[in-house]
């Protein structure tokens, strides 16, 4: 049955995937048919094909890497030496929507267009700079180190509370 999924009547049903959507408290499952799927697929590799004009000013061949990862996107930057933003990009500016614009999927795919722009530019070492707690973390690091740049360093910034804010009063039951 690998492949194909069969209904309650024996049927069998075209590949689809399957959605949970809670609205109002109540779950809904929304299913994409292949069709759909492979539309959606169309769409994101065409954002990734997009020809992206970068010039810059004098030759660069070290840069920073700043990964944001968040719960709901990963946002990725690629500054030089003293901090000034050469481009970005970010899941949802590829094309990923709503819960797709988290995954580690995305996230990937954000890296290996913006390794692509940075060796256009002529950046070959980086140092990385990951921050947020999302779980793009890790993919985005290892599809810029298999699109061929040196990574020269990866350091965690996420900020972490010293004991932070006031928290709520107990609830009493």
């Amino acid at each position: 049955m690998s492949g194909k999924q069969w209904d309650r009547a024996g049927n069998r049903q075209p590949n689809q995937r399957k959605y949970y959507i809670y609205f109002m408290g109540k779950k809904k499952i929304i299913a994409q048919n292949q069709e759909e799927l492979i539309k959606e697929r169309e769409k994101v590799d065409a954002k990734l094909q997009k020809e992206v004009k970068i010039e810059p000013r004098q030759k660069i061949t070290e840069g920073q890497v700043y990964i944001f990862s968040s719960y709901n996107n990963t946002i990725i930057n690629i500054t030089d030496s003293k901090g000034n933003v050469l481009t970005w990009a970010s899941a949802g500016a590829i094309g990923f929507k709503g819960a797709k614009k988290s995954t580690p999927f995305a996230a990937s795919k954000v890296a290996e267009t913006l390794a692509d722009r940075a060796k256009k530019i002529g950046i070959e070492r980086v140092k990385v700079f990951v921050k947020g707690i999302g779980s793009g973390r890790e993919s985005a690091i290892r599809s810029l180190a298999a699109r061929g740049m040196e990574i020269d360093s990866i350091k965690d910034i996420t900020p972490i509370p010293h004991n932070g804010c006031r928290p709520r009063k107990p609830r009493r039951v």
